[in-house]
């Protein structure tokens, strides 16, 4: 009995059977491996605002924040297109290969480049070194990201969950001895650095006895098909990078180095509160890609679950993040990074908004409509830029983070009529409208709860626990009568 039970186990865990079992199995590791991989990253970021301050920490956000708006040239769109080809075709071992050297050649081509803007933007030496060594680590990991993108594909997202959590593990060890014996942002990228090239070397060596030999192949037919494919969603992750790290980099560019710290403090947490989506969109998205090739129907009702799913999970995430974002950054930082708390409230509302418009942007690039997202990318990049130019140099951080709000919500607007108009995706208009009924009225009874003198001095991470009670018993009571209501 007991080995039948633990064989169950394995196979739920480790096997691909059914189309909703390999879902919760692939749910299940991305939750585990996100979750350890964000708590501990989290936690050293918080840790690194405490002891740094907020103008060494912003020094060090900066940084990153500069060499992520240089990324996307070691990437064009390529991650996104190889899981959803390999998705498709079980066997392309030789387009793999050829794939690997084209990411190798662009990472290489992306430090010279990431080397020369800093040489002629970056004023200050000490911050050049941390870009460098940080564009190694970031580098890096993009070409870690290749072999994930083919663990997604195969739908097994249990090994990329076990090296994330090794890797994860190994930034925050290294980075708790450096913050603890050297502390300085330069110190600390190392600790990055370090831990990225030991796990790459890990992800070689599994790649290669678990799953097939590697070897460097130069297919030129092979770049030029993925290219070919890729280049929308290259232009439109350069734009979308652009609204995503202007804020960070217009604030240290201006030498707003205590505001980009409290600004990166705020964004870090409200950042981490949307984690869930990647993870459940990820989930879905192998099995949304393989339907858009079968069936029009099931491409639907899974879609509709995921949106469904969104929903659920921004509205109280709004409504928390809210009620508790004084207690939430006076819990994790010193009393100087109050300035946090407004930007952080309303990031934790750009992040609700994120969350609900993940399925659309999901669906559209799915079903081949990358040059309509690039479009769409274009006009939240020009908005975020000119908000910033406007609002930064008379609102700082705050001017940043209504900047983030306004453009994330045009993309929401543009994307839902472009998926009507471009796709044959309907918006279930009735159930979505139950669900959105059941969540904001649960929502809102969480907030207010919550926000009652008496409980609001309890612990911060007990009054979430609570809340997140209070929030699913209440959606749980009333949905279903709702959803009756409404089909009447």
């Amino acid at each position: 009995m007991r080995i039948t039970y633990f064989n169950d186990i394995k196979n739920i865990l480790f096997s691909n059977l059914t189309t909703k079992q390999t879902i919760f199995k692939n749910t299940f590791w991305l939750g585990v491996g996100t979750a350890v991989n964000k708590l501990l990253a989290l936690a050293l970021i918080i840790y690194a605002a405490r002891i740094l301050g907020a103008v060494e920490y912003g020094k060090f956000t900066f940084a990153v924040a500069f060499v992520s708006l240089l990324m996307i040239f070691s990437d064009l769109g390529l991650a996104t297109i190889i899981t959803r080809e390999f998705s498709r075709e079980k066997e392309k071992k030789e387009e793999f290969y050829s794939l690997i050297s084209l990411k190798a050649l662009l990472t290489f081509g992306s430090l010279i480049l990431i080397l020369l803007v800093s040489s002629f933007v970056v004023k200050e030496e000490s911050i050049r070194r941390i870009v460098l060594i940080m564009a190694s680590y970031l580098l890096i990991n993009g070409l870690i990201g290749v072999f994930y993108c083919f663990f997604h594909a195969r739908q097994k997202m249990e090994y990329e969950a076990g090296l994330e959590i090794m890797q994860v593990l190994l930034i925050f060890g290294f980075g708790i001895f450096v913050l603890f014996k050297f502390p300085s942002a330069e110190k600390l990228s190392y600790a990055y650095l370090f831990s990225s090239l030991f796990t790459f070397l890990s992800v070689l060596i599994f790649f290669q006895f678990k799953i097939f030999s590697l070897k460097i192949k130069w297919d030129f037919s092979v770049w030029k098909k993925f290219l070919t494919m890729s280049w929308p969603l290259a232009l439109m992750g350069l734009f979308g990078v652009i609204y995503n790290y202007t804020d960070s980099v217009m604030l240290g560019y201006w030498n707003m180095l205590a505001e980009t710290g409290w600004y990166n403090a705020a964004q870090k947490i409200a950042t981490a509160s949307w984690a869930p989506m990647g993870l459940i969109a990820a989930s879905f998205y192998p099995a949304l890609s393989k339907f858009s090739k079968k069936s029009e129907k099931k491409f639907q009702n899974a879609w509709n679950h995921e949106l469904e799913i969104m929903i659920m999970f921004a509205l109280p995430l709004i409504a928390g993040g809210i009620a508790l974002a004084p207690k939430i950054i006076y819990c994790l930082y010193p009393p100087d990074f109050s300035p946090s708390i407004l930007t952080f409230q309303i990031l934790i509302l750009t992040a609700g908004i994120i969350i609900l418009y993940r399925p659309f942007y999901d669906a559209m690039i799915i079903l081949n409509q990358q040059a309509k997202m690039f479009l769409i990318t274009i006009v939240g990049a020009i908005t975020n830029v000119i908000l910033n130019l406007l609002l930064i140099p008379k609102y700082t951080l705050y001017g940043a983070a209504v900047a983030t709000l306004i453009t994330n919500f045009l993309i929401l607007f543009i994307i839902g009529i472009f998926m009507k108009k471009f796709t044959f995706v309907r918006f279930p208009f009735l159930k979505t409208l139950s669900i959105l009924l059941a969540s904001a009225f649960a929502s809102a009874l969480m907030y207010f709860i919550v926000k009652q003198p008496f409980l609001y001095q309890i612990n911060v991470f007990l009054l979430i626990l609570f809340g997140a009670i209070i929030y699913f018993i209440t959606i749980l009571g009333i949905k279903k009568y709702i959803l009756i209501y409404v089909q009447k």
